[in-house]
């Protein structure tokens, strides 16, 4: 939705608000939405992007749906292409299996193949997506080839490896907007992982497909694979196996981020309390299956939950009290656009810049080419007349 567009509903939700004689917390009951969402709605600095938000406002105000649509069309997404994932793509368009079950190749050691894996990770946390692009296409055929000529007791092995890639591919794509290709990656992952007779890999490949339903905005399928995933492990999580219980918690952080997707407010505290708990029980320090949980990383999700709901305050004092320096650059630039989008609401433009030129610092390409980043630079845009130099080139940099 257009800035203009934006300003626009707003005026037009606060005057028909106004006609029916209803208070901002009385509109906020109606729709079932936090005070502060309808006031940042109507001061133009949130964006309505979904069309059955926009119906409920409608009949909470009794005007046709027509009326406010025309103020505010839901526009899709920019489909500009970003770096690094048109190469992704083609990695995983290539036709590699059946190459490789017609053409045997020598199988490459361990030693050799597992280093690319873990470096292949390494670049998605730290957000670098054209040399991810590189590398996979590579890796990719010579694992697909690799566990088709191996002999059978090195195949589990090499499943595993195949499985991690195409969880590294998935985890980059869906940061980069591709929810259709990340899918793909994703199911590749957990196929690789059954084949390689590991459940817990398996269980890294739902929480994988949790992150591409959440970038498609497909909440219920979010909700349903973590919530399935999360419920299978939780035996493993009594018994204190600490592999499980990160994985339970990255799902159960999921299931947070959905609630509040959905202004859920009790359900997406409530997951963080549990998710709290056992990272309290586990400790810093782990890494596993790169889901980064820990306390830490807890409190970078209450600080995204709060964003959602519109508690821009609570935001930035748990964000304030979060230490990072466990974090991957990935994870900590992301906790600066949440703290960027938290200072926004309150009209805090100098402070969300400064925040979100530190994040750029962290991972350029991830604030480059991030649609939330592109939203919010244009929202602050319109807050602040005429824009600080800083921000202008900021707003050049990506492209709002």
């Amino acid at each position: 939705m257009s800035n203009e567009y934006q300003r626009a509903l707003g005026r037009r939700i606060a005057r028909e608000r106004k006609r029916r004689g209803l208070s901002q917390p009385e509109l906020a009951r109606l729709i079932d939405r936090s005070v502060a969402w309808v006031s940042q709605v109507e001061r133009g600095v949130r964006k309505i992007d979904r069309m059955s938000v926009l119906e409920k406002l409608a009949e909470a105000l009794e005007v046709p749906l027509a009326e406010l649509a025309a103020e505010a069309p839901v526009v899709a997404a920019a489909t500009e292409e970003t770096p690094g994932s048109a190469g992704l793509r083609l990695v995983l368009a290539g036709a590699h299996s059946l190459r490789a079950m017609l053409h045997s190749a020598p199988v490459p050691p361990t030693d050799e193949i597992g280093p690319q894996v873990d470096r292949a990770w390494e670049l998605v946390h730290e957000s670098r997506y054209e040399e991810l692009a590189d590398l996979l296409r590579g890796l990719v055929p010579a694992l697909e080839t690799a566990v088709r000529s191996a002999e059978q007791e090195r195949r589990p092995e090499l499943f595993e490896l195949l499985a991690k890639t195409y969880q590294a591919c998935s985890a980059a794509l869906a940061k980069l907007g591709e929810p259709e290709a990340a899918w793909i990656a994703a199911d590749r992952a957990i196929a690789a992982a059954e084949r390689a007779g590991d459940p817990l890999l398996m269980a890294a490949g739902a929480f994988r497909l949790g992150f591409v339903f959440l970038g498609a905005r497909h909440f219920d399928q979010a909700e349903e694979t973590a919530r399935t995933a999360s419920e299978a492990l939780w035996f493993l999580v009594e018994q204190g196996k600490p592999e499980a219980m990160s994985l339970w918690g990255g799902l159960t952080l999921q299931r947070a981020v959905v609630a509040s997707r959905l202004n859920q407010a009790d359900e997406a505290y409530a997951h963080l309390a549990r998710a709290r708990e056992v990272a309290e029980r586990l400790g810093d320090g782990r890494n596993d299956y790169n889901t980064e949980f820990g306390p830490a990383n807890v409190a970078l999700h209450e600080v995204a939950v709060a964003v959602e709901l519109g508690d821009a305050g609570h935001a930035l004092r748990v964000g304030a009290a979060v230490d990072t320096s466990a974090l991957s650059p990935e994870r900590r630039a992301r906790l600066g656009i949440d703290l960027a989008r938290a200072h926004a609401q309150r009209r805090q433009v100098t402070e969300a810049v400064s925040t979100l030129l530190e994040a750029e610092r962290l991972t350029p390409e991830q604030i480059r080419n991030h649609r939330i980043v592109r939203q919010l630079v244009s929202d602050l845009l319109t807050m602040q007349d005429p824009p600080s130099p800083e921000l202008r080139e900021l707003a050049d940099r990506v492209g709002a």
